[in-house]
């Protein structure tokens, strides 16, 4: 093993432990309040549904690159569920508990097919063609996911104020999927000096204000 695989190796880890996070993050957020065991089916689902789809996006991964605005519109997307998870916390759900536990699943699987292709891209990326290191990549995502979102859906129990604080790496999140998008990056972003956060922190706060007022909204 020379000393490219182990940069691969070590490259890979700290990018699970971040990407891999963010999908964590979504995954609590939408379990956070269900009951105990609707919320354990949630994670299960979701971070079922996370894998399989890296799987399948790891194999076609090469053709999704030619799909033209691909990052702009899973950022548009993840930026409706980070508004979504944080308006939904006002007030009472007045669903019975399977919707509950549908809506959650539903909105943990939008966020994984938008997540996971930047996860893929990244990790294919860091392995430099290695299938071994891409293999390690997606087992290493299993544990962070079920480990994390638990540990989010019990903390944001405990402290509803963080709710805000994943909202807001959400909205950052898809901020930088949209200035990474190839098309938008050439015709709009090139000739913009500091874009690449002015934009992330834009749709951060704005995710923040809108969810905050959606939330004031419903509160009678």
């Amino acid at each position: 093993m020379d000393i490219q695989f182990w940069i691969g190796f070590i490259n890979i880890i700290i990018l699970d432990l971040v990407l891999s996070g963010d999908n964590a993050v979504v995954i609590g957020m939408a379990a956070r309040k269900l009951p105990q065991e609707q919320r354990k089916k949630a994670i299960l689902y979701g971070t079922l549904a996370a894998v399989i789809l890296r799987v399948t996006l790891t194999l076609i991964a090469v053709w999704l690159l030619k799909i033209p605005l691909l990052k702009a519109i899973g950022g548009l997307l993840l930026l409706w569920i980070a508004v979504k998870l944080l308006a939904d916390e006002g007030g009472e759900a007045d669903l019975r508990m399977d919707d509950g536990l549908k809506s959650a699943i539903r909105t943990i699987i939008v966020a994984d097919v938008v997540m996971s292709l930047d996860n893929v891209l990244a990790v294919a990326g860091a392995a430099h063609g290695n299938f071994w290191l891409v293999l390690f990549g997606l087992a290493l995502s299993i544990p962070i996911l079920m480990w994390g979102s638990k540990l989010v859906a019990v903390v944001m129990n405990k402290l509803p104020w963080l709710v805000y604080v994943g909202a807001g790496i959400l909205g950052y999140t898809a901020g930088q999927l949209i200035v990474e998008d190839p098309i938008l990056h050439e015709r709009l972003w090139k000739q913009v000096q500091g874009i690449s956060w002015v934009v992330p922190l834009g749709l951060t706060a704005g995710v923040l204000l809108i969810g905050r007022w959606r939330r004031t909204r419903r509160t009678p």
